[in-house]
């Protein structure tokens, strides 16, 4: 974990770690099941969902992640990974897509994510509201920089998001 958080602080690609162990690289993913997802994940998009707001799950995940994050039940507008759309983030073209998909106006967007330079960065360029998630190595190492003050909404958990689906204006969204 040291390893990888060097990496990331450093702004390397993560993937290298296998690299620098002498590890061979896993030839494919690990499945996604319900067990492996963050215990507010579901009941943040429920919330969402009962609000009536139209909820998509994009990012850059390998060819059949759509499948699995449904079985895990997502119940969500859309999921769309990199591998399907064949462009990765942090290209704008990746973001042009999501607004293509949620077929909004980028301004009605709130896009969550936990990186900088692959999330709030680029969805901001696209037009996007952005809301940052300290959350995993990335979250946790990008709250430490100056640029996390770009997002729209900065937060801890996917409940605090979900406060503001319950309770609108518990949040500046």
């Amino acid at each position: 974990m040291g390893l990888l958080g060097a990496l990331i602080a450093r702004d390397e690609d993560h993937r290298r770690v296998w690299d620098i162990l002498g590890v061979e690289r896993p030839t494919a993913p690990p499945p996604i099941e319900q067990a492996d997802l963050y215990p507010d994940a579901l009941t943040c998009l429920r919330a969402a969902k009962r609000a009536g707001l139209s909820i998509g799950i994009a990012g850059n995940q390998p060819a059949g992640v759509e499948a699995q994050l449904r079985d895990a039940g997502f119940d969500v507008d859309f999921i769309a990974s990199s591998a399907a759309w064949g462009v990765t983030k942090p290209s704008p073209e990746f973001f042009s897509r999501v607004v293509t998909t949620a077929q909004l106006d980028a301004r009605q967007i709130l896009y969550v994510g936990d990186r900088l330079d692959n999330d709030v960065l680029p969805a901001r360029r696209a037009g996007m509201r952005t809301a940052f998630i300290r959350r995993g190595p990335w979250g946790h190492l990008h709250a430490q920089r100056p640029e996390v003050g770009l997002a729209d909404l900065q937060i801890e958990s996917l409940t605090e998001l979900s406060m503001a689906f319950i309770q609108p204006g518990t949040l500046p969204l």
